[in-house]
């Protein structure tokens, strides 16, 4: 997932910019994650029995921040979600699910769950429902130019399948580096770090297809 500049390590600061909030000029902007990432978040952590501090130690992410998360008082970046899913043992689809009835669902481009990092240089735009138990989730990445994203890894079992539509996209999955033009496509197994790099110009588009090896939601 995108960056610019390069961040190592995984995760970045504790920003409060507002996921998803940001859209092109004439569209209604998209739904606002906050409440359903606090009420999710509080839910999830209670069902652990974990208190704010312990999540704060398995997360990396401050006691203070989760508190204002789970109140709506601050609305998490995409990279602040990892972390937090991570700490969880959870997707971060997890966090930001709406609980609906209706078995047939269209997802309107207007209203779209995005999730961006903190700079805006990568936006994530789930293109699934997120209150079914699934094993698959569908993404849509978008990369500024000269944008780098650095993975933490998933959990064991988590699986990667994806595919360029427009761009270019160097690929790190361990210690291999792989470059992908327009049309092609690449899997792997994502328990392990991994770092997407946008080397050109123009915005890259990319289509993501995440597999996990228990099922979620």
């Amino acid at each position: 997932m995108a960056r610019s500049p390069r961040r190592s390590g995984g995760p970045r600061g504790e920003q409060t910019r507002n996921a998803g909030l940001e859209s092109p000029a004439g569209e209604a902007a998209p739904i606002d994650l906050t409440p359903a990432v606090g009420a999710n978040l509080r839910r999830i952590r209670s069902d652990r029995g974990l208190s704010l501090e312990r999540l704060a130690q398995l997360s990396g992410v401050s006691r203070a921040m989760l508190g204002q998360i789970e109140l709506s008082q601050s609305a998490p970046t995409i990279n602040i979600l990892w972390k937090i899913a991570r700490g969880l043992s959870v997707p971060f689809s997890a966090l930001i699910a709406h609980q609906t009835a209706s078995r047939t669902k269209v997802l309107p481009a207007a209203r779209a769950k995005i999730l961006t990092s903190a700079d805006g240089t990568f936006a994530s735009r789930a293109l699934f429902p997120f209150d079914e138990a699934r094993t698959v989730e569908f993404y849509e990445l978008r990369m500024a130019p000269h944008s780098i994203e650095t993975a933490e890894p998933h959990p064991p079992g988590t699986v990667e399948n994806l595919v360029v539509t427009s761009g270019a996209l160097e690929m790190q999955v361990g210690d291999d580096r792989y470059e992908l033009a327009p049309g092609d496509a690449i899997q792997f197994e994502a328990d392990a770090p991994h770092e997407y790099r946008n080397p050109c110009d123009q915005e890259t588009v990319i289509y993501l297809v995440m597999t996990y090896g228990e099922r979620v939601g």
